[in-house]
This record gives structure tokens, C-alpha cells and sequence, in this order.
């Protein structure tokens, strides 16, 4: 008994020095200066310390074995040590900063957000309906930010000496095949969607995403709302047409309709257009769009349909001929998209989606006519999956299906056909890599196959964001961008290659005390581009892809709304330097459509004592090249500028109603767009010319709208 208690006192003291382990090190940040006051622990024990002002620490512990050590600290990335735990002595331990999603470093080269949730909203969706001039079209609102080039009698989008086919539009990630209205020849068009249907917009002027393809300047991306804040009807009732809305909710599942009917016949009596134009059967539409929700624990449906009757009739003057031209159009065009999102355990998410469309157009030119058919599909899936705040990846793939038919009959009665199928796979992978709270990375890459074009190419996509303060960021862009040859090209001839464009930015970007400052310069290198040997298109025309161009510019924009007490304003300005030797270009030039100056000033105005929102929107661009066959140069001369200056007053009648008067153009800017020069000369060997004056660009617009709300705290000055 005696030996054995002797033996217990003997081993007891070894036993417990045993246990005791001492843990020990110095924890800094990057920058080698110690951090105090962090959190050092053994994972799942209450064994731990926190580190003093020379950031060391030292703690004992009985834990034995493999052990993890965490240390924490408020703004740093946790950190873990994984080992044995007598090897846990004198640790050197670097913490890394947290990203900050609130205040830290956002990659913005080339894109205007806007949106309740974006992080730089510059534009939201309600300025679209507010801005004077714009008469609730979401093009002609973001044509007052830089980039853009106000092309008056076309009416779509014009980015950075991009022809309107080289930016295209997408709702919540899905391809919109004809987002415009039809029209005729040197007639605006407008943008098919209300834009009370879209939470946000995201407006990429260059270097956008790997996601997206088939843009050579620019797309622009729709995202309808997630879930409606309010069951609501809308009434308006306008100068030019009536409009009705309804939204309504039953639990997790909600349903928006819009629907809309133009008709220009009384305006025009009212105030007869007189710029070569006649108008037989003024233009005339009806639209309707219908957005379905339903959201899940961890999914959200969403399902868009829209549809658009249009016809018109209208005579117009043609140099080369005696008479008037007469031309007819009737355009029915249906599109369906559905998306399917669903977020996973892990921070993985799915997203698969679906469009299709169908357009067609009847059209009569004199005695001639000419019948389009066109059905465009758009199928997506893609994965994205946030392994930390540090890094996340995005990749999926894609394909778009096109089937074009074009049938043409002459007064004589021949025909002649023309169309293509295509099936064009794509596939994406990118991915944001957060290095710290001021410097950003995004490296991308684009892979797509044509079966029409037989060609294969690869686009490379690369973003560098650099926050040297708490409001201010640089950022730089690169990318190559594809786009298949236009419709009117590859109906005729397939055999081509795609059109390619590299992309080169460098963007300062300051926000905040609610102001805006971009500053942006860019370069494109324009390849591969499409030339022919005759006027137009056709089908004898001998097609290369031998075409080049370049356009450069600086892009600046500035919105105040807090400085001013009940005013907010934005003024943007765009220099562009371009050329291209492209279509049927005997050589380099900058084409129509491209002015070198650009400025828009839009000013919006709270008036509390009338209860009325007042807005002024000047817009300028410096005369545009046109080609006169009466001199040895080419397209060597320009038109006179072009000036808009318009004016919009809302009065708030009550907490539902609003009263809206809008002029365009008020002072009657007479803009001439282009000439049109006579096919042969005169006696005197001189080509004779006329000039091209949009009929729609002066006007006025008179609107009425009522909201009928279940919210009796809702109130449309919310709207203003």
C-alpha cells in the first residue's frame, strides 16, 4: 500500500505538467503593424485570450491532439491555425481586411446602375418617367447620359460611335429580340416596355460582362421587380392614348398587367406635321405587358409576356420622285420570358431562364410588298457560387435559335425569298475577386459557335477596381466583343465571319453627401467589319469582312441633389473621335450617326407651395457628317447642330392624382439629321438635295393619372 500511494504522488505531478500546454504568438494585419485586441481561441473550449497593443497573446490549455485556433477581429477576415496543439507556440499570424459590401471597392468601368439596391444608382427607373422630353421612354432617358448619341430621327440607342444594332437589351438576364416599335423611315421609334414593370436598370456603355454577347458597344439590362410593395391600379389618360395598370397580390405570389393604346390621329389634326411628311393613317398602337411572381423559401419564378399591334400609313416626300412615297406597316410582335432562380445550401445559386419571340411585319412600299417573319428563342443556365467574400464564381451556358424569313413581291408581281436559321451556343465563366476593401479584380471569359457563320471565337474580359478613399475609385476595363453580321446582311450571304470589337477603359468614379461624379476615357478597335460594293444590300452585292474602325472619346457626369434644397440635376458631356470603313464606305470616315460633341443638362425642380414637380432638359450635339456627291470629299460635311430644349410640369392634385403637361423641343429648334440628294444631276451637272427633319421632334403630351391604392399611405408624390 505504501509503494503504490508513493507511485501516485511520484506520477500525479508529471501527469498535470503533461496537460499544460502553452499557446502563444503575434498577431498583425498586412502591413506588419500589430493588431489589439483580437480574439484568439481553441475551437469549441473557453481556452483563450486576446492580444495586446504589441498584438501578442499567450494562453495555457489541457486540450490535447489536433485542436483548431481561431482568431477574430472586428473589419479582418477570421483566421485558422489547424495542427497539433504543442506546435501552436511563437505563431506569426497575418490577418486579411474584411470586405466591406457596404463601403468597399465595386467594379463600375462602363456601367450606370440604378435601382433601389445597386450600390451607384445614377438614373433610377422613375427618372425615366420625370425627365422632360423623354414622355416615359426609357431610351430617350438614358440617351442624357454620357456615351449616348441623340440620333432624332431614329430614336434608339447610339453608344460611343456604335451603330442602334450594336447595343442590345436583356429582361432579367434574357435576350429581347425587338425591343423597339416599328416605324418608318426617318421616324423615331420608342422602347416597347413601361417602366414601371422594372426595379432596375443596369446601362453597361463598354467592357460589360462575360455573361453577355453579341453587342459590339454596349447592352442594357432590365430586371422586373421581385415582389410588389402595394396592390394598386393605375389610370392614365393622355393627349395621344390612354393606359391601365393593375398589380395584385396573394401571398408569396403576385401578378402586374399594363396595358396601353396610342393613337396619333387627333394630334396630328390638331397640329399637322409639315416637314415633308402626310400622314394617311397616323401611327397607331396597342400594347400589353403582364409580369407573374411567385417566391419561394429559396427560389423566386418570375414569368414576362408583352405584346404590341402597331400600324401606321404615311406619305412622304422623296427628292428623286414627283409625288409623295407612300408607305404602309403592320407589325404584331409577342414575346414570352420565364426565369427560375434558386439558392442552394453553401451559397451556391441556379438561375435558368427562357425566351421567345415572334415578330412579323407587313409592309407596302408603293406597289411593292414586303413580308418579314421572325422567331427568336434565348435559352440560359448558369451557376454562381460565393465561396467567401473574397472571391465568387459565375459561369453557365447558353444558346440562341433564329429563324428569319423575308418575302418580297414588286408591282409586277415577281418574288423573290431571303432568310437564314441559326443556332448560336455560348458558354461564360467569371469571376469577382476581392483582394481587400480597395482593390477588386474581375476576369472573365466568353466562348461562342455560329452554325449559320461556321466560326468559333473566344472573348476575354478583365476589370480592375482600385478605392484610394471612402468615395472616390479608379477603375480600368479590357475586352473583345462579337457580334454576328446584321439580318439584312447574312439573309443574303452567310459565309462571313463574326464582327469584332476590343474594348479599353479607365473610369474615376466618385459618390457621396448625394452627388455623382464619372469621369471616363475609352478606346475601341473595331475589326472584321462587313463591306459590300453596292448601295444597299443585296443579293448580287459581293460581301468581305474587311472592314475597320476606331472610335475614342471622354465621357464626364455630374448629378447633384442635395446642394439645392428641393432640386436635383445632372449634366453629362461626351467627346467622341470615330471613324469606320465599313458598308459601303469607299473609305474611313465617321459615319451619320456619330456627332464629336454631346451635352445633356436635366434639371428637376420641387415647387412645395404649387405642389408641383418643374423640370427643364437641354439637349446638344454637334453637327453630324454627311456625304455630298457635289464634292470630291468624302463625308466631309456636316449639318448644323442639333439643340433640344423641353419643358415638363406635374401637379399633384391629391395623394392619387397627378396632372402632367410636357413640351419637346419648346423653342422649335429647326434639326436637320441628314440630307437626301437626288439620284442624278440636274442640267447643271449639280446634285439637288433636301433635308431630313424628323416629323415627332417637337410636341407636347398631356397626361392624366390616377392611382387607386389598398395603401392609404401611398402617395404619387413619391413618384416625383
Amino acid at each position: 500500500m505504501k509503494n503504490i500511494i508513493i507511485a501516485f504522488v511520484l506520477f500525479l505531478p508529471l501527469g498535470f505538467l503533461s496537460a499544460q500546454t502553452i499557446v502563444s504568438g503575434t498577431v498583425t494585419d498586412n502591413k506588419k503593424v500589430p493588431i489589439e485586441g483580437a480574439n484568439v481561441y481553441l475551437e469549441g473550449t473557453y481556452d483563450g485570450a486576446s492580444t495586446d497593443k504589441d498584438g501578442k497573446f499567450t494562453f495555457e490549455t489541457e486540450e490535447t491532439g489536433t485542436q483548431t485556433l481561431v482568431i477574430s477581429m472586428l473589419s479582418y477576415e477570421p483566421h485558422y491555425e489547424i495542427g497539433d496543439v504543442t506546435y501552436f507556440k511563437d505563431l506569426k499570424i497575418q490577418l486579411a481586411e474584411a470586405i466591406n459590401s457596404l463601403s468597399g471597392v465595386t467594379l463600375t468601368a462602363g456601367t450606370f446602375e440604378a435601382g433601389d439596391n445597386s450600390k451607384v444608382s445614377v438614373l433610377k427607373p422613375l427618372d425615366i418617367v420625370t425627365t422632360a422630353g423623354a414622355a416615359g421612354d426609357f431610351v430617350a432617358a438614358l440617351q442624357t447620359l454620357p456615351g449616348t448619341t441623340t440620333v432624332n430621327e431614329d430614336g434608339r440607342l447610339f453608344v460611343r460611335g456604335g451603330s442602334a444594332n450594336e447595343t442590345q437589351v436583356f429582361i432579367d438576364g434574357l435576350r429581347v429580340f425587338q425591343p423597339f416599335s416599328a416605324t418608318a423611315n426617318n421616324t423615331p421609334t420608342r422602347g416597347r416596355f413601361s417602366p414601371f414593370l422594372f426595379k432596375g436598370i443596369t446601362f453597361s456603355t463598354g467592357g460589360y460582362s462575360a455573361e453577355y454577347g453579341q453587342a459590339l458597344s454596349s447592352v442594357l439590362l432590365l430586371n422586373t421587380s421581385d415582389v410588389p410593395d402595394q396592390e394598386k391600379t393605375d389610370i392614365s389618360i393622355m393627349s395621344v392614348g390612354a393606359g391601365l395598370g393593375h398589380t395584385e397580390i396573394w401571398g408569396d405570389q403576385s401578378l402586374s398587367l399594363n396595358t396601353s393604346y396610342l393613337n396619333l390621329a387627333p394630334y396630328e389634326a390638331l397640329l399637322p406635321s409639315t416637314n415633308g411628311v402626310n400622314w394617311k393613317s397616323p401611327y397607331e398602337s396597342f400594347s400589353g405587358e403582364a409580369v407573374f411572381r411567385s417566391k419561394g423559401e429559396k427560389s423566386m419564378f418570375k414569368l414576362y409576356t408583352g405584346f404590341n399591334h402597331s400600324n401606321l400609313d404615311i406619305e412622304q416626300e422623296d427628292i428623286n420622285y414627283t409625288d409623295y412615297v407612300r408607305f404602309q406597316l403592320t407589325n404584331n410582335n409577342l414575346y414570352f420570358n420565364s426565369s427560375y432562380k434558386y439558392y442552394f445550401q453553401n451559397d451556391w445559386s441556379l438561375t435558368s431562364g427562357a425566351s421567345i419571340a415572334w415578330d412579323t411585319n407587313d409592309i407596302g412600299i408603293e406597289g411593292d410588298k414586303v413580308d418579314t417573319r421572325e422567331t427568336s428563342s434565348h435559352i440560359k443556365i448558369k451557376a454562381r457560387k460565393n465561396f467567401s467574400s473574397r472571391f465568387d464564381l459565375n459561369f453557365g451556358a447558353e444558346v440562341f435559335m433564329s429563324k428569319y424569313d423575308q418575302g418580297y413581291t414588286d408591282f409586277e408581281g415577281t418574288d423573290f425569298n431571303a432568310g437564314y436559321d441559326e443556332n448560336l451556343w455560348a458558354g461564360f465563366m467569371e469571376s469577382d475577386i476581392f483582394l481587400s476593401n480597395k482593390l477588386a479584380l474581375k476576369l472573365g471569359v466568353r466562348g461562342e459557335q455560329s452554325t449559320l457563320l461556321d466560326e468559333f471565337n473566344i472573348s476575354p474580359r478583365v476589370a480592375l477596381a482600385y478605392k484610394p478613399g471612402e468615395f472616390g475609385q479608379f477603375s480600368l476595363a479590357y475586352g473583345d466583343f462579337y457580334q454576328r453580321p446584321n439580318s439584312d446582311i447574312v439573309k443574303f450571304d452567310s459565309n462571313l465571319q463574326f464582327e469584332k470589337a476590343s474594348h479599353y477603359i479607365l473610369n474615376y468614379q466618385y459618390v457621396g453627401n448625394g452627388k455623382t461624379f464619372r469621369a471616363e476615357a475609352y478606346y475601341k478597335d473595331y475589326g472584321q467589319f462587313v463591306k459590300y460594293n453596292t448601295n444597299m444590300p443585296e443579293f448580287n452585292s459581293l460581301y468581305t469582312n474587311s472592314g475597320n474602325g476606331y472610335a475614342s472619346g471622354l465621357d464626364l457626369f455630374w448629378r447633384d441633389n442635395k446642394s439645392v434644397e428641393h432640386l436635383d440635376y445632372w449634366v453629362s458631356y461626351s467627346y467622341l473621335d470615330t471613324e469606320r470603313n465599313y458598308a459601303n464606305f469607299r473609305e474611313s470616315a465617321t459615319p451619320n450617326f456619330a456627332s464629336k460633341y454631346n451635352l445633356s443638362v436635366v434639371t428637376k425642380y420641387w415647387v412645395d407651395k404649387l405642389r408641383s414637380q418643374v423640370g427643364f432638359s437641354y439637349s446638344y450635339g454637334s453637327g453630324r457628317p454627311y456625304n455630298n456627291p457635289n464634292s470630291a470629299a468624302f463625308m466631309a460635311e456636316k449639318t448644323r447642330s442639333y439643340n433640344n430644349l423641353s419643358f415638363n410640369w406635374a401637379y399633384l392634385i391629391d395623394q392619387q392624382k397627378i396632372l402632367y403637361f410636357s413640351v419637346s423641343n419648346m423653342l422649335g429648334f429647326n434639326n436637320v439629321s441628314n440630307y437626301q440628294y437626288a439620284d442624278t444631276p440636274n442640267m447643271d451637272g449639280v446634285y439637288n438635295r433636301r433635308a431630313i427633319t424628323p416629323p415627332a421632334d417637337s410636341f407636347f403630351f398631356v397626361g392624366f393619372f390616377w392611382t387607386i391604392s389598398s395603401d392609404k399611405k401611398s402617395n404619387q408624390l413619391d413618384n416625383l
